[in-house]
């Protein structure tokens, strides 16, 4: 019903220092409105039931035993809730006391989990009242009249997902008990917390439950106690972070005076896919040398909701500064793998085809960065423009102007004696444009330029990106072939940001201006004729649909591993106003049509740099057999 994810939330109540009749009362409050909102489960701060700087108070009999009965206030009056909660208090075992999580539902107390690492170093004097898991023996205990589980290895399982605890300083420890719960089946890691704030700290912080989520691969609640702790020597922020699988899904507002609930949504089904992608996870689990874990019934009652999660419709696009630093780095691995490629067959020219479309410029420009990295002329790359019958005024006039500007090799030769002869050979109509008339120009094409790759020492340099792979959008033995694919592992809506980052960040102002235009000339192979007025007339989103939707769901049906009706439900949230359903419909099914149908054309790729997280080559992340049947897919597409 929720396409696998799971509603968590972050509580940071108001406190005062020992007083846990007003505590609960804002715990209460804090539950409430959580399960109103459908929170499945809600973790709260550390000690949050007495406050975390009680002190040596811990030591009296008082504050103990007005934490269990704040405890039992807070059970019969959240009794009719279906939401899950943890809540961190200090309880008595054997005449020892545990800085523990609580995790309560519908009035029982499902176990406690102990905290195992305790901090006794600079502000930190826990030791000084409290006691490690490891030296608690106890695995039942009796509290607010029921006995209990007690375990730090302990699971919480309910029917959509199982999640484990740990304490604030279990997360700073060698090997957090985080990592032994995650290789057990924990998709989700609750910690409760009382991290004081210090100057660069919560970057520190921020960065440490980042890499616990992503080596876990799972997702990390953080929950940080707030305004009404001592502030006698630290101060406490309010920090509430949500994570999964290493990426921030929500955050509190820091140094706040008044509560705060901070709620998400962790894909579940994702971190579950990407784990069984992810052989060293299983590998890791093999290892795991521990007491067998205790695993706790969740009782759960799934609940439809509507996701506060934003889902980017350009997924491979980031926005701000990080797209600056995105469009560097692709180009330095681009240029890293065709100079290797260069140096090691003593290739003297770099030979490419430049229609004046978006994937050509991009490929001469990793030409360009190449060339003048290893300190060689730019004569060495031969620019082929070859004007066809769809070859407009527009796209030939940019490409010639983008190689003069740029000081390149340049040569022309139009196709359409050699392809007017060809359809003669083969006995084709010239005046039917079908897939033979096509196709007959790309091959073609490739044939002009591998035979002057032959005629000058050099490698034809591939210009087809990750996107036409996906939808097998190229002339198989066309410009599906080449010596090095530069472009093979970047999406179409990417090729588009990284021209004209270069546009404007390192090109003269002719250059800039062409490579503008470019970016904003219609994707065309332009191989059937122009219109009455010389413009575009053949463009491919209209073909095979819109590459913004396509890079959509490439992205999540590659990358995160999603069945084709959960594709379908984020991309209506994505591109809410800008597609209809049925559009989407028809561009999903198209895509697992095409992906399916062509994957005999990715099985026999030239070789190529993968740059990002996704890659079609078949000596790389993806091996399908190229009968495979799509029937599944499409069938699930047709019932949406």
């Amino acid at each position: 019903m929720n396409y696998g994810f799971v509603k968590v939330a972050v509580a940071i109540p108001q406190v005062r220092v020992a007083d846990c009749k007003f505590n609960a009362e804002q715990i209460e409050n804090l539950i409430a409105i959580a399960d109103g909102k459908n929170v499945q489960i809600a973790s709260f701060p550390e000690l949050c039931i007495t406050a975390y700087t009680c002190g040596d108070l811990f030591a009296q009999p008082t504050l103990l035993d007005s934490a269990e009965a704040a405890l039992l206030q807070i059970l019969s009056n959240t009794r009719q809730f279906d939401i899950t909660t943890i809540l961190g208090m200090p309880i008595v075992v054997n005449s020892t006391l545990i800085n523990a999580a609580v995790v309560i539902q519908k009035g029982k107390i499902l176990g406690v989990v102990p905290k195992t690492y305790l901090p006794n170093y600079k502000e930190f004097y826990e030791r000084r009242w409290f006691t490690s898991a490891y030296d608690v023996t106890e695995k039942e205990i009796r509290l607010c009249g029921q006995t209990v589980p007690l375990n730090t290895n302990m699971l919480f399982e309910a029917s959509n997902v199982t999640f484990g605890i740990e304490i604030c300083e279990d997360l700073w420890s060698v090997i957090p008990p985080s990592s032994t719960l995650a290789m057990k089946g924990a998709d989700i890691i609750f910690n409760l917390s009382a991290d004081n704030e210090g100057i660069g700290k919560n970057k520190y912080v921020r960065s440490l439950i980042a890499q616990q989520s992503a080596r876990c691969i799972a997702g990390y609640v953080f929950g940080s106690c707030g305004f009404g702790e001592s502030t006698t020597d630290v101060v406490f922020g309010c920090n509430g972070l949500i994570y999964e699988n290493g990426n921030l899904l929500a955050e509190s507002e820091r140094f706040l005076l008044t509560e705060q609930l901070v709620i998400s949504e962790i894909d579940v089904e994702h971190l579950r896919t990407a784990r069984l992608m992810n052989t060293t996870f299983a590998s890791n689990k093999g290892k795991c040398r521990v007491d067998e874990v205790v695993r706790i019934p969740v009782e759960t009652k799934e609940k439809e909701f509507k996701l506060s999660r934003t889902f980017s419709p350009s997924p491979f696009v980031p926005s701000g500064s990080e797209l600056d630093e995105r469009c560097r780095e692709v180009f330095s691995i681009q240029v890293i793998g065709l100079a290797k490629r260069l140096l090691h067959t003593h290739a003297e020219t770099a030979v490419i085809g430049i229609s004046g479309g978006l994937d050509s410029t991009l490929a001469l420009l990793v030409c360009i960065k190449t060339f003048d990295k290893l300190g060689l002329s730019r004569k060495g790359i031969l620019g082929v423009t070859m004007p066809g019958f769809g070859t407009t005024d527009r796209t030939y006039n940019n490409a010639i102007s983008l190689m003069e500007n740029l000081g390149i090799s340049i040569r022309e030769i139009s196709i359409k004696d050699a392809c007017i002869q060809h359809f003669k050979d083969i006995g084709h109509d010239i005046n039917v444009h079908d897939v033979t008339y096509e196709n007959a120009q790309a091959r073609e094409r490739t044939q002009i330029l591998m035979d002057i790759a032959n005629q000058t020492n050099g490698l034809v340099i591939g210009t087809g990106d990750l996107s036409e792979l996906a939808l097998g959008w190229a002339t198989y033995n066309g410009d599906h072939m080449s010596m090095y694919g530069v472009n093979a592992s970047i999406p179409k809506t990417l090729v588009k940001y990284l021209v004209e980052w270069v546009a404007n960040n390192e090109m003269d102002d002719i250059s800039k201006t062409t490579l503008l235009d470019i970016v904003n000339t219609p994707i065309s192979p332009e191989l059937v004729p122009a219109d009455e007025n010389g413009e575009i007339k053949q463009k491919t989103e209209d073909l095979v649909g819109p590459y913004e939707l396509h890079d959509f769901i490439m992205h999540n049906f590659l990358g995160c591993g999603f069945r084709p009706a959960k594709i379908f439900h984020l991309a209506t949230l994505a591109f809410k106003g800008k597609y209809d359903d049925e559009t989407i419909k028809k561009w999903l099914y198209t895509f697992f049509r095409r992906f399916f149908n062509q994957q005999f054309k990715r099985s026999c790729l030239p070789d190529g740099p993968k740059v990002g997280s996704i890659t079609l080559s078949p000596r790389g992340d993806w091996r399908m057999p190229s009968d495979a049947s799509s029937a599944t897919w499409l069938r699930e597409i047709e019932e949406l």
